[in-house]
């Protein structure tokens, strides 16, 4: 009975999840939308100053493309204020920024870690709206257009921008896996949106006031989470528009992403004692909801939760010698070796540069499960450092 009765908690929390807080957040939605009526769309008649803000550590092969795709950005040149901090790199990466005249270079050769640049960088920005991006990210033509245009109401004191992944033939499991994935993510941080606020937003793309910038820890792991979800906490909203976007290609292999993983894991944890007084629902209210659902259950007790089932569901079937059974308990305990062994095939597949990408998707959402825990166990034992450890892309 009580193997049971855990089996049936895990698998409520995994599809609660990976499925059900989906769910719950569109039917939440569109619940609003029937008694209170769709949003008001913000105007796009909203043209502040902007400054286009990049921390860029040895990323030589990237700027050019990076500051031409900037100069493309639909908005007035005369109301941009471009920063580059390219504290710490040593590969040329600063010399060739100094080429461009209306760029502002701030360089030291000391690498301090990125969110040391961005505090160090934050003190020379003179716009009101600041938008943060990757070097290796391109941004949509309309994107400085779409983000201040959320920041018309006075209640949005952070923008997030839709992260896309560009997916090519050749790609590996990392490239299903993740464009897959970001899909889902997008829609998701949509509906929190819509609701009441998105979840943080990620650095690929994302859009603060300056006016509620405050320095931030320097060992911060994932400063784009911290830095808007703080934002949050001071009563504003997150703001999501997928009109604004970034892309880029995806994770050279599942190796690549797993180390990205581990480390967003790993600042999730982080984050949680950083972010502490969002887990209290009568503070916080319908946000703690929201940050608990959508980030803290998949940081921590899924990924768990996942292993721990298979585990509970072979109990069951051993202690009923069930093997062959039809009933649900045998049912379910292979369809979960299935599962396994279809991601176990998709690794195989992809060390040998085959591509099958249908078999990629368990493989990647095994990964990244595995990859959580690591990431749990690696901040634990402090070793992972602040300093960003860029993944190879395809």
């Amino acid at each position: 009975m009580i193997l049971k009765l855990f089996f049936w908690l895990l698998l409520f929390l995994l599809f609660y999840t990976f499925v059900g807080y989906a769910l719950v957040l569109y039917v939440a939605v569109q619940l609003r939308k029937l008694f209170l009526g769709k949003k008001k769309k913000n105007t796009n008649d909203y043209e502040p100053e902007v400054c286009l803000f990049v921390t860029a550590y040895n990323e030589k092969d990237y700027v050019a493309q990076k500051v031409e795709n900037s100069f493309q950005l639909d908005y007035p040149k005369n109301k941009v204020q471009y920063i580059w901090v390219t504290d710490g790199s040593d590969d040329g990466t600063p010399e060739i920024l100094k080429n461009y005249s209306n760029l502002e270079v701030y360089h030291q050769p000391e690498r301090r870690g990125k969110m040391n640049a961005m505090n160090r960088g934050m003190q020379f920005v003179k716009a009101p709206v600041v938008i943060f991006s990757d070097t290796n990210t391109l941004l949509s033509k309309n994107t400085v257009r779409s983000i201040v245009a959320e920041f018309a109401n006075p209640e949005t004191g952070c923008v997030a921008g839709e992260k896309r992944i560009i997916e090519k033939p050749s790609d590996a499991a990392a490239a299903a896996g993740e464009g897959l994935y970001w899909k889902f993510e997008s829609w998701v941080k949509k509906l929190d949106a819509e609701l009441n606020s998105a979840v943080g937003a990620v650095g690929e793309l994302f859009a603060i006031r300056r006016e509620l910038f405050e320095e931030v820890e320097t060992d911060t792991i994932l400063d784009d989470f911290i830095i808007s979800l703080r934002i949050a906490l001071r009563g504003y909203k997150i703001s999501y528009t997928p009109d604004a976007y970034a892309e880029e290609t995806a994770s050279l292999n599942v190796k690549e992403e797993l180390k990205r993983k581990i480390r967003i894991a790993a600042g999730g944890i982080q984050a949680l004692f950083r972010l502490k007084s969002l887990l209290n629902p009568f503070q916080h209210g319908v946000l703690s909801w929201q940050y608990v659902s959508h980030k803290v259950l998949r940081w921590t007790i899924a990924p768990l939760s996942l292993f721990l089932l298979f585990v509970f569901n072979a109990f069951i079937v051993w202690q009923n010698n069930a093997w062959s059974q039809p009933d649900f308990y045998t049912l379910f305990f292979w369809f979960q070796v299935l599962c396994y062994l279809l991601a176990a095939i998709g690794w195989y597949f992809e060390n040998r540069k085959i591509r099958f990408k249908i078999l990629f998707i368990p493989y990647y959402f095994l990964s990244i499960n595995y990859a959580a825990l690591r990431g749990i166990l690696r901040y634990f034992r402090g070793g992972q450092p602040a300093g960003w450890e860029k993944s190879k892309r395809a």
